[in-house]
This record gives structure tokens, sequence and C-alpha cells, in this order.
């Protein structure tokens, strides 16, 4: 018979205190969410603060200096997030590998446009072709251009032009291909 051995495994399983720090034991001993009312207010001082006291929050939360420039909203905004994220969690893994993921996807593929996404409806686009002014009237479900409905800017590139045109681009909305790739060279 081998004799019995005192180490956390045998206590663990013995249903006795665990050694760990945070693990089995006194429950009342491990560290507990704050108050969000405690979280609420904590948050509301930092409104209060000089700039001063924000940018040294700033230097014991990150451990390094605040970027250059940083306005005191925007460090405010990022002292905020940080409390709530320490006090309620923050995303969890799975998500931010997604967020990665489709961030990667993106910048493979480029940004695609949307209209729907970018312009509101009650929106006016104005362009000049050939001496004359041409005014389109976005809806919630198309666009409007001399009383008629379109589905999309394209049809009506192609009508005031009598070529294909993409929509958005003939209307500015969005950069000729390759603008972007000529701009970062520039730089």
């Amino acid at each position: 018979m081998k004799p019995a051995v005192d180490d956390a495994s045998a206590r663990q399983h013995s249903g006795g205190p665990s050694p760990v720090p945070g693990r089995g034991g006194n429950r009342n001993s491990q560290a507990r969410k704050p108050d969000p009312s405690d979280v609420e207010a904590e948050i509301a001082s930092l409104f209060d603060r000089s700039t001063q006291e924000l940018r040294l929050a700033w230097r014991k939360l990150h451990r390094t200096e605040p970027p250059f420039g940083i306005s005191r909203d925007l460090l405010i905004r990022a002292l905020v997030h940080q409390l709530q994220e320490q006090s309620y969690g923050g995303t969890d893994r799975a998500l931010r590998r997604r967020l990665q993921t489709l961030t990667g996807e993106r910048e493979k593929r480029g940004a695609p446009f949307d209209p729907a996404a970018v312009l509101k409806t009650g929106t006016t686009l104005v362009r000049q072709w050939r001496g004359h002014t041409h005014a389109v009237f976005v809806h919630d479900n198309g666009f409007e251009y001399e009383g008629e409905r379109y589905r999309t800017l394209s049809v009506i590139a192609k009508r005031i032009t009598g070529a294909h045109w993409s929509g958005p681009r003939f209307f500015g909305l969005n950069k000729p291909a390759g603008a972007s790739a000529a701009a970062e060279a520039d730089s």
C-alpha cells in the first residue's frame, strides 16, 4: 500500500480547499464584479477630471503614454470603454476571431460599394454633365430621376450619358478603380 500523498490533486478530489487562489475553498474571498452603480459613478467622475488626470489614468491602464494629439473627449471615451470592459467583460475569443477573419476578407476583396448603406432616404444627388444639371432623389427602395423611379444609379447614369457607367462612380460616391492604389503610391 502506498502512503497518502499531500498534494493539490488529492485535496481537490477530497473536497478540501484548493491551493490555487480564486479556486474552490472560501467563495467570499473571490474577487467580485463591481456593482453597476459603482462603475457608473466612476465613469461619471471621469468628466470632472482634468486632462492631465485623464492622461495619468491612461498611463496606469495601458502602461504607456496616450497617443499624441488625442482629444480629451476621445481619451474619456477610451477610458469609459476600458472600465466597462473590465467590469462587464469584453468580447470573447470567438467573436474577436470572427471579426479578424471578416476584416481580412474585406481587405483582400476591397470594400464593395453598397448605396443603400451609404445614402440616406431624402438625399439629392446632383451631377453636371455636358452643360446640364441632373438631380436624383434617393428613396428607401430606389432612386427618382425626372419623375421616374429606378432601382439603380447605373441605369440613370446610362440614361444621362448614353453609355454604360457605374452609377455610384458617375455621381462621385466612390473613387475610380485604382485611385486608392495611386494615392498610396504618392504618399
